[in-house]
């Protein structure tokens, strides 16, 4: 086995450029087009693949390392080097039927939605199949014809001449886009176009969890394509809106409760309106700012499994911020009965800075 270094006349150090180079002189000089012999198309054959392995930065790499001569055949033909350096055209007729574009759709969902989840129907403005043509483009009673201009391929060859000699190179057909057929009469309902624009209202089931901001995909629910293409896909994202008393947590609700400071002192029930209705709260006396009431499952329902979260309460001690006389004859007497006790600095664990307590 010749060394491909050998073959193409370069040093075992020579750039991709010097490579290259040394390629293209000997291809011109050796072109199977210019050089019809047994030996000269062999010499060719090697020359190409020694180009081959060596332009490749991993295929030399193995090469040079001892790696096998042969093995490297796999990569790409002949036929594959000469699409790169002169451009290959395409290999029959592509389809007409193209894919559907895909569409955003977003949808407001109040927390109440998002705590149960919630089916809606969305009305939107769509491309579908164009009932006329059934997606054909074709008027009804006609067909497509094969194109006059590239028989059917869907593309044309010439002959050029390049550096190697004379090459044959493709591209698309003008007359028919490529698609191999034509459509003499086209549908007059969509133009030609196989699908018409249509309002259709989409039922769409949201579970509940959703988080702000994701999105839910509706495979094959979006826009019919060009010729009854295949339809797109629906992303829908989902916008929570703010509530006006409970905020989100994780899967948790939180909410604040004021308290006077006559039901905080001597304590109280209560009763507060949630997403599971009315609830009644029950609050100890001598409850503090701070401290939390929770309602296992009450919070928002699991996107990925089963259960729900939490539902905390956080007291809020409301202190009076205008007594009448009587009011501050009362606190008075309770400042008397109580005048032992005086404003002191706590410790860090029981100040404001720590956690408020459970109840």
């Amino acid at each position: 086995m010749q060394d491909h270094y050998e073959v193409l006349g370069v040093s075992r150090d020579a750039s991709q450029d010097e490579i290259k180079k040394a390629y293209r002189k000997l291809a011109r000089k050796l072109h199977p087009d210019m050089n019809p012999t047994e030996q000269e198309q062999e010499l060719f054959k090697q020359v190409t693949h020694a180009y081959e392995v060596l332009s490749d930065p991993n295929q030399r790499a193995q090469y040079d390392n001892g790696g096998s001569m042969l093995g490297d055949m796999g990569g790409f033909g002949f036929g594959d080097l000469f699409e790169n350096f002169f451009g290959g055209g395409q290999r029959g007729p592509r389809t007409m039927a193209e894919r559907g574009q895909d569409a955003l759709i977003r949808v407001e969902l109040t927390l109440a939605e998002v705590v149960f989840g919630v089916e809606k129907k969305l009305d939107i403005d769509t491309a579908v199949v164009c009932a006329t043509c059934l997606g054909t483009t074709c008027r009804p009673g006609t067909t497509a014809k094969v194109c006059d201009i590239c028989s059917g391929t869907g593309s044309i060859s010439r002959q050029v001449r390049s550096l190697l000699g004379n090459v044959i190179t493709s591209a698309p057909c003008n007359s028919c886009r490529g698609y191999g057929q034509t459509i003499p009469e086209p549908c007059l309902d969509c133009r030609g176009q196989g699908r018409t624009r249509a309002k259709r209202t989409l039922d769409l089931n949201i579970p509940g969890g959703v988080e702000h901001g994701l999105r839910l995909q509706l495979s094959g629910q979006g826009e019919v394509g060009f010729a009854g293409g295949p339809q797109g896909d629906i992303y829908v994202e989902v916008s929570v809106l703010a509530d006006e008393h409970y905020e989100r947590e994780a899967d948790d609700l939180v909410a604040v409760l004021e308290v006077p400071l006559q039901d905080a002192v001597l304590g109280t029930s209560v009763k507060i309106t949630t997403f599971d209705g009315d609830q009644d709260i029950e609050i100890k006396p001598g409850s503090q700012s701070g401290d939390v009431i929770s309602l296992k499952a009450k919070g928002i329902k699991h996107l990925r499994h089963n259960g729900r979260g939490d539902l905390h309460v956080h007291l809020k001690v409301l202190t009076p911020t205008r007594v009448d006389s009587k009011e501050k004859e009362l606190f008075k007497k309770l400042s008397e009965l109580r005048k032992s006790e005086k404003p002191a600095l706590a410790k860090r664990s029981q100040s404001a800075f720590g956690r408020g307590r459970r109840r």
